[in-house]
């Protein structure tokens, strides 16, 4: 087989949670496009990609993994991907990058598939069904098919429309959530309303899908904080997702609400602030079942997780610990949460060599910038992951 004339399309960005997933592109881009806080995408047209095309790739992608197992077997791994094989492709230049994430896929084993870009049940019912077909019949292995969607696209399907859409293999949809509180949506240019989101929300659930919601601390900024943390926790109460996912809010020139931050309409949440928000965010979810993850650098404590109702103690005394920290040691913890040397208050505390270093680092940037010049360490450390 070719190796080089083997090729699959494959976007710019996937949840943490489908790192391990085989990626394949649907559409491209997103056709929404305008919300103030988001960088992805901007400047770039949305497009509907041929049912050729992607069925093409989904090919390519198979013949890549029957080709991959092939290789294993004549290197006497019986068509497992090992570290013998992985080693293999990587460092031979007749592999692409499409070669490579799919030994990557088999090794690890996931059977999980996510489909990008951001809004792929815009396509027509009858063509994503297609595709979705084709592709559970090329790898019946997979197990699982995720998506990202927008709350209003989903509600302008109908429940019948949706049921067909789970029944040919899409698991489960990421939505971005964000805010519950509509003056924040309307500011944010989101395009949607919390009723809207409800509607969505509910409705790929009663489809049976698994749905995964993206809520934003900091959004609101100092003015809507606590409107935004109280009506985000009201309107995912009323959902009961399967998963509710922290991605605190950073602003770096690249994003558009950076012009308002600039003129004075919006304005920053400190991390402290922003903790206080996850705090009263978590007290307000109330009667539901979902999984709370904070899987992302972006967010300063990543061990409030957990499945709630029996694990919202835990995440609020996960909370609570960093609050009851000094200003010193909350600084120190904050320089070392985003240079990923800490990911909570238990790290910090057991880490007295890290904690020392770090201590000393700070001392010495105060020295020569001023505590402003701390902030900006700090705020430039966390912007490199947006």
């Amino acid at each position: 087989m070719d190796v080089h004339a083997l090729h699959f399309e494959q976007g710019p960005i996937r949840p943490p949670s489908e790192s391990r997933s085989l990626l394949l592109r649907l559409t491209r881009n997103c056709p929404w496009n305008q919300c103030l806080f988001c960088p992805v995408y901007k400047g770039q047209k949305f497009s509907l990609r041929p049912l050729e095309d992607i069925k093409q790739d989904i090919q390519a992608a198979r013949d890549m993994a029957d080709d991959i197992q092939a290789l294993s077997h004549s290197m006497g791994s019986g068509g497992a991907v090992n570290n013998r094989v992985i080693s293999h492709i990587s460092g031979s230049s007749e592999y692409s990058h499409n070669y490579r994430s799919m030994a990557v896929w088999l090794y690890y084993g996931t059977s999980a598939c996510f489909l990008q870009d951001a809004d792929n049940l815009i396509l027509k019912t009858d063509d994503l069904v297609d595709v979705l077909t084709f592709l559970r019949e090329k790898f019946p292995e997979i197990t699982r098919i995720t998506t990202y969607a927008r709350s209003r696209t989903v509600s302008r399907k109908s429940l019948d429309a949706l049921k067909r859409i789970r029944a040919a293999g899409l698991n489960r949809v990421h939505l971005g959530l964000e805010t519950g509180y509509d003056p924040l949506l309307k500011f944010m240019k989101k395009g949607t309303t919390a009723a809207i989101h409800i509607e969505a929300g509910r409705k790929l659930i009663d489809a049976g899908m698994e749905v995964s919601e993206y809520v934003m601390p900091g959004l609101g900024g100092r003015k809507m904080w606590r409107e935004h943390t109280v009506e985000t926790a009201r309107t995912l109460n009323q959902i009961n997702p399967h998963f509710i996912r922290l991605r605190s809010l950073r602003v770096p020139d690249r994003v558009p609400l950076h012009q308002k931050l600039t003129t004075g309409d919006f304005v920053m949440q400190s991390d402290d602030q922003i903790v206080e928000e996850i705090r009263l965010f978590i007290e307000t979810l109330d009667g539901i079942t979902s999984v709370v993850t904070s899987d992302h650098i972006m967010n300063l404590l990543e061990n409030v997780s957990g499945k709630l109702p029996d694990d919202k103690p835990a995440m609020l005394e996960a909370i609570r610990a960093y609050q009851q920290l000094s200003d010193a040691e909350r600084l120190v913890y904050r320089v070392g949460r985003r240079g990923g040397a800490f990911h909570s208050v238990d790290d910090f505390r057991a880490d007295t060599e890290t904690r020392q270093k770090l201590a000393a680092m700070i001392e010495r940037i105060r020295t020569d910038k001023g505590p402003e010049g701390i902030e900006r360490f700090i705020s430039e450390m966390a912007d490199r992951y947006i």
